[in-house]
């Protein structure tokens, strides 16, 4: 407990220290452009718009003598960018914009007697690229909307549907071959150091209005999550002028939704807020095909204030308050053979989640080339899985609760062909954790209380150099000071270049980097862990603390626009040390949080966007061959005593992760059809998870990999109007069920979900 006052010392002074330097936001991107005339001289004085796709948000600015112009702090999205000017034709371009880009746009404009408007598509989303080497997908809500199954409360479709290597197994979702992803609002990243204690998104997918998903290679400013960063820009007022959203659900397993939406804006304000209730006969992953005991409901609030207080000042304020249960579900015959391993016949398990974060944003912008910001956070979080007291051999209780206080500063300024970027990230963590264990068998009742403070001081530094219109070097370092049961101080460099191929718009980019991941904060007792497994304190096992995971990336990729059409390649090496994984506690059903010497995921990715074909459909591909490796023992966690004995030594020889998928495959489209109908459907495929039962003569399943498996989802809709909306969707329409996972967790092994149908109706209102 002697380290409790130097982690607040820590944190309050990182907090302070943030007030005087902060930095850039990664929500935002700054368009800057040059307007010339047929023979590339400058045009002055010519009109520029930015309009987003979907709402009434909208950016102007006017060229100068020479021809440019500037548009800071845009929101990361889709926007049609259009240029007037005395004499000549009315241009619009189509504009997709990663977050913390910069991109150059050079305009030419037509005489007017030559054409009365032009429209420009070839350079859809490259701009963006030229200007980072991240693999970067962003989601819209109109995506959202129309992806089969992916607007439910507990929906991940609008991740593992668009991003390579996105997969769920044991009721977790995994990108590149880890569990450990950010989620960010407006660029903030929310804070939290367990792994894979909740289930389903950390926002609601109804209110998203953008996600950009990026996966692996950040620059400086941007965290610790190596395999994944979902940076949410949430559903604001710019989509309603005092107006109201009345959302529907209902589907098979008694599935029900229902979600109220209220937003209103002027010119200097926007609000939005929204409340959430959802309930289901089906929530978590199976172990046999049949569903049973698997029951879930939750509840949220949702609100953001967004308010331009002067001409330079921006004040965002966001919070969500979600409680979510589940049932675990069982196989209520003691005699299958998937209870061989793990006989959950009895159970009556239960886990209970809740999620509330409030954040304050502060947006100064100093001039068009410069620019920073303040956030301070607090996020809560708690994970409670409550057992039968009837559960053999023992009834297992684990109360988890996390507070994080924070903030974040962020700065940034364009000096000439150099973009410079630095800011501070800290938090302050109080950890408390319940464990109680009664023994069936007579052994009595054990409970720990115990609570543990940590903190986190994190400060980046980076620069993007423009060498000419071609090239760009991105270079910057991270310097983390993580302080829990373990201190650790790291430095993170972060090196990169792109590349575009003149005429051609190619875009080659290359990688190397180090990241640093956070442990979770471990606050139960040896002794106690000990006795769940029937060991004795005298055992070899031993409870240990977890350090945190240090990753080296390597990445290479490669983008291509064809005609609107973008084709993006990448292939990556990550290797790593301390894996942050999970295994089994004895038979108490728990994730229980380890670390493991060592791992090794390599890959490569494809993703294919299409432009609107014909202005009535888009096409959508999403392929990854990965391969995800661990070797040597557990190093953090509930670990042994003495590394060389055999029962705990698994060796130096690199073997498969039990979410080891070497193939992932996700296409689709939809297709927008007359009449104000759409149409939608998406295809997956996956080769198949290592079985770590292939030698036990257990089951059906006796090859190194479980089964491939392919499922066809869709989904259709028309609008009546302006106000009312109606939709179906399938997923998994011909209801074709695998073993997808056999780990003894949450209720033991996994199948994919079962053929889900819900229709939904929607109807907009004003008040």
């Amino acid at each position: 407990m002697r380290r409790f006052p130097l982690c607040i010392l820590i944190a309050l002074v990182s907090m302070l220290m943030a007030g005087g330097a902060p930095a850039f936001a990664t929500v935002f991107a700054t368009v800057h452009g040059i307007v010339h005339d047929p023979q590339h001289r400058p045009v002055s004085g010519a009109h520029v718009w930015l309009r987003a796709s979907d709402s009434d948000f909208h950016l102007a600015a006017e060229t100068v003598s020479d021809g440019g112009f500037t548009l800071p702090n845009v929101p990361i999205g889709n926007y049609r960018l259009e240029v007037d000017a005395a004499g000549f034709a009315h241009v619009t371009e189509a504009l997709t914009l990663s977050s913390g880009t910069n991109p150059l746009l050079h305009i030419p404009l037509e005489l007017a007697a030559a054409a009365q408007n032009v429209v420009v598509h070839a350079t859809d989303g490259t701009m963006a690229a030229l200007d980072t080497t991240t693999p970067t997908t962003l989601i819209t809500r109109e995506d959202i909307q129309s992806t089969p199954g992916a607007s439910r409360t507990l929906g991940m479709q609008m991740i593992t549907d668009y991003v390579p290597g996105a997969y769920m197994t044991h009721d977790m979702l995994h990108i590149r071959g880890g569990h450990q992803a950010s989620w960010l609002i407006d660029g903030i990243s929310i804070p939290n150091t367990k792994i894979d204690a909740n289930v389903g998104p950390q926002i609601d997918p109804k209110d998203i209005d953008q996600l950009e998903v990026q996966r692996g290679s950040y620059g400086a400013d941007v965290g610790d999550r190596t395999y994944g960063v979902f940076d949410v820009l949430p559903r604001n007022g710019f989509q309603f002028s005092r107006q109201g959203e009345l959302m529907l659900l209902g589907g098979n397993f008694a599935s029900g939704e229902a979600q109220l939406a209220l937003g209103d804006h002027s010119a200097k304000t926007a609000w939005y807020l929204s409340g959430t209730g959802s309930r289901a006969d089906y929530g978590l992953e199976t172990p046999i095909p049949e569903v049973m005991h698997d029951r879930t409901n939750s509840q949220s609030a949702f609100g953001s204030l967004i308010r331009n207080q002067t001409a330079g000042d921006q004040l965002r304020l966001t919070g969500q308050w979600r409680q979510d249960y589940f049932q675990v579900p069982n196989d209520p015959n003691a005699e299958d053979w998937q209870n061989s391993a793990y006989n959950s016949s009895g159970l009556r398990d239960a886990q209970t989640e809740r999620d509330s974060f409030v954040i304050a944003n502060w947006v100064h912008t100093i001039s068009p080339k410069a620019m920073f910001e303040l956030a301070p956070f607090w996020h809560y979080n708690l994970a409670n899985y409550d057992s039968s007291p009837h559960d053999i051999p023992v009834a297992t209780t684990w109360h988890q609760t996390s507070n994080y206080a924070g903030m974040q500063a962020d700065a940034r300024a364009d000096a000439g062909p150099n973009n410079l970027a630095a800011g501070l990230y800290s938090f302050a963590q109080w950890e408390h954790d319940r464990f109680a264990l009664t023994d069936s068998e007579g052994g009595g009742l054990a409970t720990t209380n115990a609570a543990m403070p940590a903190g986190l001081i994190e400060a980046h530094v980076s620069d993007h150099l423009h060498v000419g219109r071609y090239v760009t070097l991105l270079g910057g370092l991270r310097f983390s000071s993580y302080h829990q049961a373990l201190t650790e101080n790291v430095l993170s460099p972060r090196v990169g270049a792109t590349a575009e191929i003149p005429k051609l718009h190619w875009v080659l980019r290359g990688f190397y980097g180090k990241f640093f991941q956070p442990a979770p904060v471990l606050t139960v007792s040896s002794a106690l862990l000990n006795y769940v497994r029937g060991q004795g304190d005298q055992g070899p096992n031993t409870l240990v603390p977890l350090p945190s995971e240090r990753d080296e990336e390597h990445q290479f990729g490669v983008q291509i626009p064809v005609r609107g059409w973008t084709l993006d390649v990448d292939t990556f090496r990550t290797r790593v040390n301390n894996y942050l994984d999970h295994a089994t506690l004895g038979e108490s059903n728990l994730y229980f949080p380890i670390s493991i010497d060592g791992a090794l995921i390599r890959g490569w990715e494809m993703t294919v966007r299409s432009p609107q074909i014909a202005r009535h459909a888009q096409f959508h591909l999403a392929y990854s061959n990965q391969i995800a490796q661990q070797r040597g023992g557990i190093t953090g966690g509930f670990t042994c005593r003495l590394a060389t004995d055999p029962a705990c030594n698994d060796g130096f020889d690199y073997q498969a992760l039990d979410h080891d998928q070497r193939h992932t495959l996700n296409t689709g489209f939809t297709a927008r059809l007359p009449l104000r109908t759409w149409f939608a459907t998406n295809v997956y495929y996956g080769s198949g998870f290592v079985n770590g039962m292939q030698d036990s003569g257990i089951g059906p399943y006796q090859g190194a990999y479980l089964p491939a498996h392919t499922t066809f989802d869709v989904s259709a809709g028309h609008n009546f109007g302006e106000r009312w909306k109606v939709s179906a969707s399938a997923v998994n329409v011909l209801d074709h069920r695998v073993l997808m996972d056999n780990s003894e967790t949450i209720g033991g092994f996994h199948y994919n979900d079962p053929r889900t149908v819900t229709a939904e109706v929607r109807y907009r209102f004003g008040f």
